[in-house]
C-alpha cells in the first residue's frame, strides 16, 4: 500500500447528502429506542414466561444483534468501498424496515431472533455512514462531523424510549410498526436526495479477506498508525458497555430507582451528550486538535467513571452526568484521527473494522460488567460494592491510553496538518 498521504479535498455534495446521513443515524437510534420499552412485554407474550425468565431471552436477543453486527460490519464497509456508499446505505435502511415489520407481526419468539439478526446486519450501517462523512469532509473538519453523528445518536436515545413508552399504551406491537414507518420514510428520502460520495477512482475490488472481522484486523495490523488507534478505541468502547448493560439494574440496586427515574436519568444522559457533540465538539477540536481532545476526553471518562462508582446518593449521579457527557469528545476525536491516517479508498474498511470491534465489545462487555456487578452485590458476596463495574470501566479506559499514545507516537508524520 502506498505511503499515507493527506486525503484529497472532498467533492461538494450539498447539505441534503450530509443531512440524510445524520437523519439516518438519528432515525435508526430513534427506531431502536421506540421498541425498548415493549420488548420485554412482547417476549413474555410470545414465550409465555414471567418477567424473570424474559431477562434470559433478552440477553439472547442482545447477543444475536451484537454477533451479527460484528460479522457484517466489515462486509458492509468493504462493499461500500467497492460499489459506493449510497446503495449500501439504502439497502441497510430498507432491511431495517423489514426487520421491524417481522418483529411487529411475529407470533413466535424465534421470529424475534430473526428480526434481531436482521437488525444486527442493518445496524452495521453506522460504519458506512462514517465512511460517507469521511468522503465528503476535509480531514480537519471530520471530528466535528463525527460529533454531529454522535449528536444524532443521542437525539434518538433521548426521544425513542419516551415515544415508545407512549405508543406501548396502545399495544406492545405498535412501536414496531411506527419504527418500520420511520425506516421506510427514510429510505424514500434517501432514494431521492442522496448522491454517491465515493469517486470511481477511489473504489477497489471486494476482497473477502478484508470483508471479515479477522481479515480486517490482520490487514490493519500491518498499519501500526491505524491499528494502535483501533485497539485504543476498542478498549474504550468495551469500558463504555457498562452503561447499556448495567445502568438500569445498577440504579435499581443502589438507589432503588423506579423505571420513571431510570428513564429520566437516561434522558439527561442523551441531552447532555447531544449538547456536547453538537455544541461543544467543534469548538474544543478547533482549540485543541483531535489528539489533545481525545486525551482530554479519555481523562474525563476515567474521572467520571470513578465518580459514578463512589456516588452514594442519587443527586450525585445527576451531578456527574454532564461531566461524563463531556468525556464523549474522545470517541469522535479518535475516529477523526484514524480516518486521517487511512487512504481514501479504505475508509469503508476502516469504519467496518471499527464497527466490528465495537460489536465484539458489545458481546464481551455485558458479560464482564454484569458479572462484576453480580459478584459484588449478591447476598453471598464477601464485599458489597455496587460501584465495582464502574471501577472496572475506569480501569479499562485508563488502559486504552497506552495504545492511543503509542499510536500518536508512530503516526506523527502521517497526520495531516491541523489534526494534531
Amino acid at each position: 500500500m502506498p505511503p499515507m498521504m493527506p486525503a484529497p479535498p472532498a467533492r461538494p455534495h450539498g447539505k441534503n447528502a450530509f443531512f440524510f446521513v445524520i437523519v439516518t443515524v438519528a432515525l435508526d437510534m430513534l427506531a431502536f429506542g421506540l421498541i425498548m420499552p415493549v420488548v420485554p412485554s412482547l417476549i413474555q407474550e410470545l414465550a409465555h414466561v414471567p418477567p424473570e425468565m424474559a431477562t434470559l431471552w433478552l440477553g439472547g436477543l442482545a447477543a444475536t444483534y451484537a454477533v451479527m453486527n460484528f460479522l457484517f460490519g466489515p462486509v458492509l464497509g468493504s462493499l461500500s468501498d467497492r460499489f459506493g456508499r449510497r446503495p449500501v446505505l439504502l439497502a441497510s435502511v430498507a432491511t431495517l424496515a423489514v426487520d421491524f415489520l417481522i418483529m411487529g407481526f411475529s407470533h413466535s419468539i424465534w421470529l424475534l431472533f430473526v428480526g434481531r439478526a436482521l437488525s444486527g446486519i442493518s445496524g452495521a450501517t453506522f460504519s458506512t455512514a462514517n465512511a460517507y462523512i469521511a468522503d465528503v469532509t476535509d480531514p480537519k473538519d471530520r471530528g466535528r462531523a463525527f460529533g454531529m453523528i454522535g449528536a444524532a445518536f443521542g437525539f434518538g436515545f433521548v426521544f425513542g424510549p419516551v415515544i415508545g413508552g407512549l405508543l406501548g399504551e396502545i399495544g406492545p406491537r405498535a412501536p414496531f410498526f411506527a419504527a418500520a414507518g420511520l425506516a421506510t420514510l427514510n429510505f424514500f428520502y434517501g432514494y431521492f436526495v442522496l448522491p454517491e460520495s465515493l469517486a470511481p477512482e477511489n473504489r477497489r475490488p471486494f476482497d473477502i479477506k478484508r470483508a471479515n472481522p479477522l481479515g480486517a484486523a490482520r490487514h490493519f495490523s500491518k498499519l501500526p498508525q491505524v491499528s494502535w488507534f483501533l485497539l485504543a478505541a476498542g478498549i474504550f468502547f468495551l469500558a463504555h458497555t457498562v452503561f447499556p448493560s448495567t445502568w438500569a439494574i445498577y440504579s435499581e440496586i443502589r438507589y432503588d430507582w423506579s423505571p420513571r427515574q431510570i428513564g429520566f436519568s437516561l434522558g439527561l444522559v442523551g441531552i447532555s451528550a447531544a449538547v456536547v457533540q453538537a455544541g461543544l465538539m467543534g469548538m474544543i477540536l478547533k482549540r485543541l486538535g483531535p489528539v489533545k481532545t481525545a486525551l482530554l476526553g479519555l481523562g474525563i471518562n476515567v474521572v467520571s467513571l470513578l465518580a459514578y462508582s463512589l456516588a452514594v446518593q442519587p443527586w450525585m449521579v445527576f451531578a456527574i452526568i454532564p461531566l461524563g457527557a463531556l468525556g464523549g469528545v474522545a470517541g469522535p476525536s479518535m475516529n477523526a484521527i484514524m480516518s486521517s491516517v487511512t487512504p481514501a479508498n479504505a475508509q469503508g474498511e476502516l469504519q467496518g473494522a471499527s464497527s466490528s470491534l465495537n460489536s465484539l465489545a458489545m458481546i464481551a462487555g455485558p458479560l464482564a460488567m454484569n458479572g462484576m456487578l453480580f459478584a459484588f452485590t449478591h447476598d453471598g458476596a464477601p464485599v458489597h460494592f455496587a460501584g465495582a463495574s464502574f471501577v472496572l470501566a475506569a480501569t479499562l479506559t485508563a488502559i486504552s491510553l497506552v495504545p492511543f499514545l503509542r499510536g500518536v507516537q508512530v503516526s506523527r508524520a502521517a497526520l495531516p496538518a491541523g489534526t494534531a
